[in-house]
Protein backbone atom coordinates (compact mmCIF):
# COMPACT_ATOMS: atom_id res chain seq x y z
CA UNK A 1 0.00 0.00 0.00
CA UNK A 2 1.78 3.11 -1.26
CA UNK A 3 0.30 5.39 1.39
CA UNK A 4 1.44 3.33 4.37
CA UNK A 5 5.17 3.02 3.72
CA UNK A 6 6.35 4.26 7.12
CA UNK A 7 6.57 8.01 7.78
CA UNK A 8 6.76 10.67 10.48
CA UNK A 9 4.23 13.34 11.37
CA UNK A 10 6.12 16.36 12.73
CA UNK A 11 3.44 19.05 12.63
CA UNK A 12 0.74 19.62 15.30
CA UNK A 13 -1.94 17.70 13.38
CA UNK A 14 -3.78 14.42 13.83
CA UNK A 15 -2.44 12.39 16.74
CA UNK A 16 0.59 14.66 17.00
CA UNK A 17 -1.48 17.58 18.27
CA UNK A 18 -1.68 16.45 21.90
CA UNK A 19 0.48 18.67 24.15
CA UNK A 20 2.56 19.49 21.07
CA UNK A 21 3.85 22.87 22.25
CA UNK A 22 4.91 21.53 25.64
CA UNK A 23 6.59 18.32 24.49
CA UNK A 24 10.29 17.69 24.05
CA UNK A 25 9.65 15.23 21.22
CA UNK A 26 7.84 16.79 18.26
CA UNK A 27 7.18 13.86 15.96
CA UNK A 28 5.36 10.53 15.90
CA UNK A 29 5.79 7.59 13.57
CA UNK A 30 3.23 5.78 11.43
CA UNK A 31 4.49 2.31 10.44
CA UNK A 32 4.44 0.50 7.14
CA UNK A 33 1.46 -1.69 6.26
CA UNK A 34 2.41 -5.24 5.33
CA UNK A 35 0.57 -8.40 4.38
CA UNK A 36 1.40 -10.90 7.09
CA UNK A 37 0.23 -13.02 9.99
CA UNK A 38 -0.13 -12.70 13.74
CA UNK A 39 3.57 -13.51 14.05
CA UNK A 40 4.31 -10.18 12.39
CA UNK A 41 2.64 -8.22 15.19
CA UNK A 42 5.62 -6.95 17.18
CA UNK A 43 6.50 -3.86 19.16
CA UNK A 44 8.57 -1.29 17.30
CA UNK A 45 11.13 1.25 18.50
CA UNK A 46 9.45 4.43 17.27
CA UNK A 47 7.19 6.77 19.22
CA UNK A 48 3.61 6.46 17.96
CA UNK A 49 1.78 8.53 20.57
CA UNK A 50 3.20 11.36 22.67
CA UNK A 51 1.36 13.10 25.49
CA UNK A 52 2.04 14.91 28.74
CA UNK A 53 0.26 13.53 31.78
CA UNK A 54 0.71 15.20 35.18
CA UNK A 55 3.81 17.04 33.89
CA UNK A 56 5.41 13.81 32.70
CA UNK A 57 6.03 13.37 28.97
CA UNK A 58 4.96 9.90 27.91
CA UNK A 59 6.53 8.62 24.71
CA UNK A 60 4.54 5.53 23.80
CA UNK A 61 6.08 3.20 21.24
CA UNK A 62 3.86 1.63 18.59
CA UNK A 63 4.00 -1.41 16.33
CA UNK A 64 6.89 -2.35 14.08
CA UNK A 65 4.42 -2.73 11.20
CA UNK A 66 0.70 -2.53 10.58
CA UNK A 67 -0.52 -5.93 9.40
CA UNK A 68 -3.27 -6.99 7.02
CA UNK A 69 -4.16 -10.66 6.92
CA UNK A 70 -7.07 -12.75 5.74
CA UNK A 71 -9.06 -15.19 7.87
CA UNK A 72 -11.49 -17.20 5.74
CA UNK A 73 -13.39 -14.55 3.78
CA UNK A 74 -12.59 -11.73 6.20
CA UNK A 75 -10.31 -8.73 5.92
CA UNK A 76 -8.38 -8.08 9.17
CA UNK A 77 -6.25 -5.02 9.88
CA UNK A 78 -4.09 -4.59 12.99
CA UNK A 79 -2.51 -1.21 13.78
CA UNK A 80 -1.57 0.94 16.76
CA UNK A 81 -3.43 4.29 16.96
CA UNK A 82 -7.15 3.81 16.49
CA UNK A 83 -7.83 6.57 13.95
CA UNK A 84 -6.26 4.39 11.24
CA UNK A 85 -9.42 2.28 11.37
CA UNK A 86 -11.10 4.94 9.21
CA UNK A 87 -8.71 4.39 6.32
CA UNK A 88 -8.92 0.61 6.56
CA UNK A 89 -12.72 0.70 6.70
CA UNK A 90 -12.84 2.65 3.47
CA UNK A 91 -10.23 0.44 1.82
CA UNK A 92 -12.05 -2.75 2.84
CA UNK A 93 -15.40 -1.33 1.71
CA UNK A 94 -13.97 -0.34 -1.69
CA UNK A 95 -12.61 -3.88 -2.07
CA UNK A 96 -16.10 -5.30 -1.53
CA UNK A 97 -15.74 -6.93 1.88
CA UNK A 98 -18.89 -5.31 3.30
CA UNK A 99 -21.90 -3.31 2.19
CA UNK A 100 -22.20 0.40 2.74
CA UNK A 101 -24.62 1.26 5.55
CA UNK A 102 -24.09 -1.84 7.68
CA UNK A 103 -23.55 -1.64 11.45
CA UNK A 104 -20.29 -0.95 13.24
CA UNK A 105 -19.65 -2.81 16.50
CA UNK A 106 -17.07 -0.86 18.47
CA UNK A 107 -15.44 -2.64 21.44
CA UNK A 108 -13.40 -0.12 23.39
CA UNK A 109 -12.69 1.40 26.77
CA UNK A 110 -13.55 4.75 25.13
CA UNK A 111 -16.45 5.75 22.90
CA UNK A 112 -14.24 7.59 20.35
CA UNK A 113 -17.18 9.69 19.14
CA UNK A 114 -15.70 13.16 19.35
CA UNK A 115 -16.36 15.58 16.53
CA UNK A 116 -13.48 15.78 14.03
CA UNK A 117 -12.00 19.12 13.04
CA UNK A 118 -13.94 18.83 9.77
CA UNK A 119 -15.67 16.33 7.50
CA UNK A 120 -13.76 17.33 4.37
CA UNK A 121 -12.86 13.95 2.95
CA UNK A 122 -13.59 12.35 -0.42
CA UNK A 123 -14.14 8.66 0.28
CA UNK A 124 -13.84 7.81 -3.43
CA UNK A 125 -10.14 8.67 -3.21
CA UNK A 126 -7.96 6.52 -0.95
CA UNK A 127 -5.23 9.16 -1.17
CA UNK A 128 -7.64 11.71 0.22
CA UNK A 129 -8.84 9.28 2.88
CA UNK A 130 -5.20 8.70 3.85
CA UNK A 131 -4.61 12.45 4.23
CA UNK A 132 -7.73 12.87 6.31
CA UNK A 133 -7.02 9.85 8.51
CA UNK A 134 -3.48 10.90 9.38
CA UNK A 135 -3.57 14.69 9.35
CA UNK A 136 -7.10 15.53 10.53
CA UNK A 137 -8.44 12.62 12.61
CA UNK A 138 -7.09 11.49 15.96
CA UNK A 139 -7.70 8.54 18.28
CA UNK A 140 -10.99 9.98 19.53
CA UNK A 141 -12.63 11.35 16.38
CA UNK A 142 -12.68 8.68 13.65
CA UNK A 143 -16.15 7.16 14.09
CA UNK A 144 -18.40 10.13 13.34
CA UNK A 145 -16.91 10.70 9.86
CA UNK A 146 -17.71 7.07 8.96
CA UNK A 147 -21.30 7.63 10.04
CA UNK A 148 -21.43 11.01 8.31
CA UNK A 149 -20.28 9.51 5.01
CA UNK A 150 -22.77 6.63 5.27
CA UNK A 151 -20.15 3.90 5.59
CA UNK A 152 -22.06 2.71 8.66
CA UNK A 153 -25.69 3.27 9.55
CA UNK A 154 -25.08 3.13 13.30
CA UNK A 155 -22.45 2.28 15.86
CA UNK A 156 -22.97 -0.21 18.68
CA UNK A 157 -20.56 0.62 21.50
CA UNK A 158 -19.49 -2.19 23.81
CA UNK A 159 -17.71 -0.61 26.76
CA UNK A 160 -19.36 -2.10 29.86
CA UNK A 161 -20.60 -5.41 31.26
CA UNK A 162 -24.17 -5.01 30.01
CA UNK A 163 -23.10 -4.20 26.45
CA UNK A 164 -21.17 -7.48 26.20
CA UNK A 165 -24.54 -9.23 26.04
CA UNK A 166 -25.25 -7.62 22.65
CA UNK A 167 -25.61 -9.79 19.57
CA UNK A 168 -27.04 -9.36 16.08
CA UNK A 169 -27.79 -11.35 12.95
CA UNK A 170 -27.35 -8.26 10.74
CA UNK A 171 -24.25 -7.46 8.73
CA UNK A 172 -21.56 -5.65 10.69
CA UNK A 173 -17.94 -4.58 10.79
CA UNK A 174 -16.11 -5.30 14.05
CA UNK A 175 -13.78 -2.70 15.51
CA UNK A 176 -11.72 -3.64 18.58
CA UNK A 177 -9.52 -1.50 20.78
CA UNK A 178 -7.33 -3.74 22.90
CA UNK A 179 -7.52 -1.20 25.73
CA UNK A 180 -10.77 -2.99 26.60
CA UNK A 181 -8.29 -5.32 28.34
CA UNK A 182 -6.63 -2.53 30.35
CA UNK A 183 -6.63 -2.71 34.14
CA UNK A 184 -9.47 -0.18 34.33
CA UNK A 185 -11.68 -2.70 32.50
CA UNK A 186 -10.82 -5.71 34.68
CA UNK A 187 -14.31 -5.60 36.21
CA UNK A 188 -15.43 -7.37 33.05
CA UNK A 189 -14.01 -10.92 33.34
CA UNK A 190 -11.26 -11.75 30.86
CA UNK A 191 -12.94 -14.91 29.58
CA UNK A 192 -16.20 -13.05 28.88
CA UNK A 193 -14.38 -10.47 26.79
CA UNK A 194 -12.29 -12.96 24.86
CA UNK A 195 -15.16 -15.36 24.16
CA UNK A 196 -17.44 -12.54 23.01
CA UNK A 197 -14.79 -11.15 20.70
CA UNK A 198 -14.09 -14.60 19.24
CA UNK A 199 -17.78 -15.10 18.49
CA UNK A 200 -18.11 -11.68 16.86
CA UNK A 201 -14.99 -12.24 14.75
CA UNK A 202 -16.61 -15.33 13.27
CA UNK A 203 -19.62 -13.29 12.09
CA UNK A 204 -18.03 -9.95 11.16
CA UNK A 205 -17.40 -8.96 7.54
CA UNK A 206 -14.25 -6.97 8.30
CA UNK A 207 -12.24 -6.61 11.52
CA UNK A 208 -10.08 -3.67 12.58
CA UNK A 209 -7.96 -3.94 15.74
CA UNK A 210 -6.05 -1.16 17.50
CA UNK A 211 -3.29 -1.88 20.02
CA UNK A 212 -3.53 1.70 21.38
CA UNK A 213 -0.13 2.79 22.68
CA UNK A 214 -0.43 5.05 25.75
CA UNK A 215 -3.77 3.48 26.73
CA UNK A 216 -2.54 -0.07 27.36
CA UNK A 217 0.88 -1.66 27.77
CA UNK A 218 1.78 -2.86 24.29
CA UNK A 219 3.43 -6.19 24.99
CA UNK A 220 0.38 -7.18 27.04
CA UNK A 221 -1.95 -6.01 24.27
CA UNK A 222 -0.05 -8.07 21.70
CA UNK A 223 -0.20 -11.12 23.95
CA UNK A 224 -3.96 -10.72 24.37
CA UNK A 225 -4.38 -10.33 20.62
CA UNK A 226 -2.53 -13.59 19.94
CA UNK A 227 -4.50 -15.33 22.68
CA UNK A 228 -7.78 -14.30 21.05
CA UNK A 229 -6.78 -15.88 17.75
CA UNK A 230 -4.47 -18.75 18.64
CA UNK A 231 -6.76 -20.15 21.31
CA UNK A 232 -9.94 -19.30 19.47
CA UNK A 233 -10.80 -19.18 15.81
CA UNK A 234 -7.44 -19.75 14.16
CA UNK A 235 -7.35 -23.41 15.16
CA UNK A 236 -10.65 -24.00 13.35
CA UNK A 237 -9.40 -23.25 9.85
Amino acid sequence: MKNYNGFYIDKPVGNNIFSYEDRENKKIYVPKLINGTLEDITLGNEIAFNEIDEDIEIKAKGLENFVNFKYLDKDIYIFDNHNHAFYFWIKSFKEGYFNKGCKLIHIDQHKDTREPENYNVEIDSLDNVFRYTNYVLNVGSFIKPAINKGIFSEVIIMDNSYSFEYDTSEEFVLDIDLDIFSKDMDYIPLDIKINKIRNLIKKAKTITIATSPYFIEQEYAINILKKIFNCGIMDKK
